[in-house]
């Protein structure tokens, strides 16, 4: 029988220390994230028709309005963590807009200019966010999807405000997004690839999940 109650609440009230990748590994991974981002920026996301058409109509594919890039940021954050995830992008961000044409339509200093620049600028903190999320609980598919969930709500989030400052403030001359287009802009880029995105959410949870096993973390 216990006769401290102390002891009890210690053991109760004690953070469970969960493994975490060392800092050579969080290296590797920032450096892998950024490659995999730039790479993912050009592959779209595609989904078959239902397997039981598949004998009468054959197999064929939808474009689901998005691609793979914002699947590598919250793959590289749930299994690298916050920093590395954070870093990864902060270097895809840095490198696009010096000389590498790494974005969706080339790069450049310019680039703050395309109404989606906002939702780049998001891959750092959504990266963040969803790294530090990942690790704060025991590796579960359903907690590194609400991760993910909380990554791409960042990232909307900061190209929401992004496309909300460019028309206010009328940037551009001519303005780059005159006011009266903004909804329109909403919608094409955040209401439509949410969808898509939140299907690639779920498909990086579940590989994340697997990686993390299979590297005992």
């Amino acid at each position: 029988m216990n006769t401290n109650p102390e002891s009890d609440l210690d053991l109760v009230t004690e953070e469970i220390e969960l493994p975490k990748p060392s800092l050579l590994a969080e290296v590797l991974l920032a450096i892998a994230g950024l490659l995999l981002t730039v790479f993912c920026t050009f592959v779209q996301v595609f989904a078959t028709n239902p397997p039981w058409q598949w004998w009468e109509e054959g197999i064929y594919s939808n474009p689901l309005g998005t691609t793979y890039q914002v699947g590598a940021v919250l793959l590289t954050a749930c299994l690298g963590g916050a920093r590395a995830g954070a870093i990864a992008q902060l270097g895809y961000i840095t490198l696009g807009l010096t000389w590498l044409p790494i974005f969706a339509h080339g790069g450049g200093w310019d680039y703050w200019q395309q109404p989606t620049f906002g939702y780049l600028l998001g891959f750092i903190p959504g990266a963040w966010v969803c790294g530090w999320l990942a690790y704060r609980s025991q590796t579960k598919i359903e907690t590194l999807a609400l991760s993910c969930l909380a990554g791409l709500g960042v990232i909307h989030g900061a190209g929401i405000v992004y496309l909300g400052v460019m028309a206010l403030l009328k940037l551009g001359n001519p303005p780059i997004l005159p006011l009266p287009d903004l909804p329109q802009a909403l919608l094409t880029f955040s209401l439509m690839a949410l969808p898509g995105q939140i299907i690639l959410v779920c498909l990086t949870a579940v590989l994340a999940y697997f990686l993390r096993r299979i590297l005992f973390y």
